[in-house]
């Protein structure tokens, strides 16, 4: 689990392709490895990978972790070569300062940035809706975007042409990547986990043998004030 809350910006020193998908290297620059086992995840662009190998070298770390073809053919990943930036988290501790919102670091799919606005000091990012993603993105809610925790401040549009934006303020563009975005860069997106998981209660199984059983409904939830 993570909190959205870029802890340093990494640079990918190796890809390593094989049938199975591919291991990247990244170096963690600023990032402390110091606390970091085999078998931690550290959230890569917002991807939570497995540390496989990692050298504990300060000011010049890096870790290994291996890709799937699933991951690859989801994310943003494949468009990714050497020398690119990645925003870098690593998992949360239950000591840790929930400065974010509950971010589980499995991308739901890849948004497109469709325009950059200066607006005062700070930047308006204009980002694409997947079709399948659209009814979890709302005003003012969470989003993640290449595993920033981000407040979604404007909805256009619909379907295929739906659109959200985002409000970028100067120690974000400082802290992360999004200095590097351009007009039609892809990035990872991860809608709300709470979202996710109201509409798997509220949404009947296909298969009612086992189907939890519960006593949330669409009517209760409006009632508590919770949909309106």
């Amino acid at each position: 689990m993570f909190t959205g809350i870029i802890e340093a910006v990494g640079t990918i020193k190796a890809i390593n392709v094989n049938t199975q998908g591919a291991r990247l290297v990244i170096a963690t620059d600023s990032l402390s490895m110091s606390d970091v086992q085999l078998g931690d995840s550290i959230a890569t662009n917002g991807i939570c990978l497995t540390v496989v190998d990692f050298d504990n070298v300060k000011g010049n770390g890096s870790y290994s972790a291996d890709v799937s073809n699933e991951t690859l053919q989801r994310t943003s990943f494949a468009s990714y070569q050497v020398g690119s930036k990645v925003n870098l988290e690593k998992a949360m501790l239950a000591s840790t300062r929930f400065g974010g919102h509950m971010v589980s670091g499995h991308v739901d799919g890849v948004s497109e940035i469709l325009a950059i606005n200066n607006n005062g000091n700070s930047w308006e990012y204009w980002l694409s809706m997947p079709d399948d993603l659209a009814h979890y993105i709302a005003e003012k809610g969470s989003v993640t975007i290449d595993g920033t925790s981000l407040t979604v401040n404007a909805l256009a549009g619909n379907g295929s042409s739906g659109k959200f934006r985002l409000t970028i303020v100067p120690h974000t563009v400082k802290e992360t990547i999004f200095a590097d975005y351009q007009v039609g860069s892809k990035v990872n997106i991860e809608v709300d986990l709470i979202a996710r998981y109201l509409e798997r209660l509220l949404t009947k199984s296909d298969n009612n043998e086992y189907s939890p059983k519960s006593s949330v409904s669409e009517s209760m939830l409006m009632k508590a004030g919770f949909i309106k």
